[in-house]
């Protein structure tokens, strides 16, 4: 009989063990795909870890930022511990990336299966003695659904307690200087970016935010009562409707996107204003420059969004990025919320110099001696330059006069070029021509200065949109077919370094 009872036990031990993942097996899978990153024991030294913002989790704390379980519980659920390394599902997912976005932490759904997840949790559980969660993840179902009436109340809410951090307009552009527990700089979400939330940003997963907090930062729990900035279930769900809301749809960068300069009659404005109503914003991706010189690897910056309008003579470009800080050298206020050195905020536009037949376009990055650009280049002491480059060691005073006039405000730099519409662009506008043109940005707060910045590859602009419908649909699907080429090899590069 009771031989027949430690049979039945050990079963049920073993199939438990087997349910929750075995550890011997995820330790295996951990040391295939996770400790480049991560580092061998799991404490987030991995070779790869002093080049990625933020920086890879330490699992020998065991203390994970993107839980659902209640604040005064350390361990997240098996869901979120799946949902974390499967990929956060999203309605705003970035095309081609289904990791945390807005940091190096992949999806792994497509590489690991069930069993695999639940043997790697196993593993990361034992790395620092993480034991099954005693309280179940919070109550999420709506009790507030959005209205007029709940944003409007998480309005004065977020003014009274959120705003210190996540700035007047939610920018991420708070008065406060952060770190982690672990002394890394942190920024707060730019709210009006969602494409860029970690685990969400459905209201319900802004409220999950809200309530349990981010443990490890300085985002804490609304739902504490020992906290003197305790808010009710429903006045999260309030601020969680508010916060969705300053979701800013154009903001987010679109597939095949085409600038679309718009014709206007008299002088181009030199200043934002109403006079830019007439043409629509495009907005690109930035990704760190990493090719040569001085590399940045750990940017602050991740988009930016462009306007043009021009006349017989001249082109006009409205560029639009959001900045946590507008970066002045030798500014107190400026340096205190700095970790480093700081320089002047800066933005560059660049086009080809000549003329240039389909596939042979300059090189992006500064250009060669056989295919020059030229750059307009603005800082934020008021300074532009014209430059003609012929890679970076080869750059000059351009031949162009350009103008430029910037101007920060609540977490965002507005700066207006202005210079010389080059011949072969009017020339050919009216066949609808193509006209290739980058963008580069420096957050000097960020240490950013030189060749260490953040950069769009080529883009296109198109005057009047002259050629009708089939040039867009051609433009667009080799927009696309790059990306998505440049997203295989990327994916490629990361599975084969794992």
């Amino acid at each position: 009989m009771v031989g027949a009872l430690s049979l039945v036990i050990s079963i049920f031990l073993s199939a438990t063990a087997l349910a929750s993942g075995d550890v011997g097996r995820g330790k295996a899978v951990y040391e295939n795909h996770c400790q480049y990153c991560h580092g061998k024991d799991g404490a987030g030294d991995g070779p790869a870890a002093m080049y990625l913002n933020p920086p890879p989790r330490d699992f020998t704390l065991g203390i994970y930022k993107w839980k659902t379980t209640p604040f005064d519980e350390i361990t997240p659920s098996d869901d979120d511990f799946a949902r974390m390394i499967k990929g956060w599902p999203s309605h705003n997912e970035v095309p081609g990336w289904d990791g945390l976005n807005d940091t190096s932490m992949p999806g792994w759904s497509d590489v690991l299966g069930d069993d695999d997840i639940k043997d790697v949790v196993a593993y990361l559980k034992n790395l620092s003695g993480l034991e099954a969660p005693e309280k179940p993840p919070v109550d999420m179902r709506v009790k507030v659904k959005p209205s007029k009436e709940s944003v409007e109340r998480g309005r004065k809410i977020f003014a009274d307690v959120c705003s210190e951090c996540h700035g007047d307009e939610g920018r991420g552009d708070g008065r406060k200087k952060l770190k982690d527990d672990w002394g890394a700089r942190t920024w707060p979400r730019d709210l009006t970016k969602p494409w860029t939330f970690r685990a969400g940003s459905a209201p319900v997963d802004i409220y999950a935010r809200v309530t349990v907090g981010i443990p490890g930062t300085q985002m804490p729990s609304f739902a504490d009562p020992q906290s003197k900035k305790a808010l009710s279930d429903e006045a999260r769900w309030d601020v969680a409707n508010y916060a969705a809301s300053l979701d800013a749809p154009y903001k987010k960068p679109g597939e095949g996107a085409v600038i679309k300069a718009v014709k206007v009659e008299g002088a181009l404005p030199d200043a934002p204003g109403a006079e830019w109503n007439k043409a629509a914003f495009e907005s690109f991706y930035l990704a760190p420059q990493i090719i040569g010189g001085e590399r940045l690897f750990t940017p602050t910056l991740n988009s930016v969004s462009v306007k043009a309008l021009f006349n017989d003579t001249e082109i006009a470009f409205l560029v639009e990025w959001d900045d946590p800080t507008e970066s002045v050298p030798g500014d107190e206020s400026a340096m205190g919320l700095s970790v480093k050195e700081v320089f002047m905020d800066k933005a560059a536009v660049e086009f080809p110099a000549s003329p240039w037949q389909a596939g042979e376009r300059p090189y992006f990055g500064m250009g060669s001696d056989a295919r020059p650009v030229d750059i307009w280049l603005w800082q934020n002491d008021g300074a532009v330059r014209s430059i003609r480059a012929r890679g970076t060691a080869s750059v000059e005073d351009g031949p162009d006069k350009a103008s430029a006039k910037g101007a920060y405000e609540k977490g965002a730099w507005r700066v207006v070029f202005k210079g010389a519409l080059k011949r072969e662009w009017k020339d050919g506008a009216s066949e609808g021509i193509f006209v290739p043109v980058a963008f580069g940005l420096w957050d000097g707060s960020n240490g950013d200065k030189g060749a260490k910045h953040t950069m769009t590859g080529w883009n296109y602009l198109v005057l009047n949109g002259g050629g009708g419908v089939s040039p867009y649909i051609w433009a667009a699907g080799a927009a696309v077919a790059v990306f998505i080429l440049e997203m295989l090899w990327l994916r490629g590069a990361r599975r084969k370094d794992r």
